[in-house]
């Protein structure tokens, strides 16, 4: 919306979750570019990102990821993909930290038939320790940067090709 370039943080939010959503708008601001985006797409904007309150608190840090794409949707105006669920820390320089929780994630994105889940690379040795029945019909996908995230989130636009049929002219006598 119209503003003066600041981010506005708020809901059921704790101090990290504040931390993730200023260091995904740090992150593309200082690659803005590489998104696609002018340089000062900010100016004369304000960014307002609000958490409802929900029986649980959301403070913890593995939403950089997805705030990060969230923001890259709002400010791109790509559409994000609705079926996948992602969890991960990020970095000022894009990297994509582990997690804790993983089998209570994986779980939730199952009760929520979501069948890819992005994951943070390092937590790829945790996949080895847990039940088969948590992993069974999903999709992981281990990420170690941000960009990583991209080609799932906003997947490449399908080209559709028409086939033009044409009409066999017949006489009829």
């Amino acid at each position: 919306m119209a503003g003066s370039g600041k981010l506005t943080l708020t809901g059921q939010l704790g101090d990290v979750m504040k931390e993730s959503a200023q260091a995904a708008l740090s992150y593309i601001r200082s690659n803005a570019r590489k998104f696609k985006l002018k340089p000062d797409f900010l100016k004369g904007k304000e960014i307002h990102i609000h958490l409802p309150e929900g029986a649980i608190p959301k403070d913890g840090p593995s939403a950089g990821i997805t705030l990060s794409m969230a923001l890259l949707s709002a400010l791109s105006g790509k559409p994000a993909s609705n079926n996948i669920a992602m969890t991960g820390e990020i970095t000022l320089r894009g990297n994509v930290l582990p997690i804790g929780g993983l089998t209570e994630k994986l779980l939730a994105a199952k009760r929520n038939k979501i069948k890819t889940v992005l994951i943070p690379f390092q937590n790829k040795i945790d996949l080895k320790e847990m039940q088969p029945e948590v992993k069974e019909g999903l999709r992981i996908i281990p990420i170690k940067y941000i960009e990583d995230a991209i080609p799932y989130i906003f997947p490449p636009k399908r080209k559709t090709t028409t086939k033009t049929v044409k009409a066999s002219k017949t006489r009829t006598k």
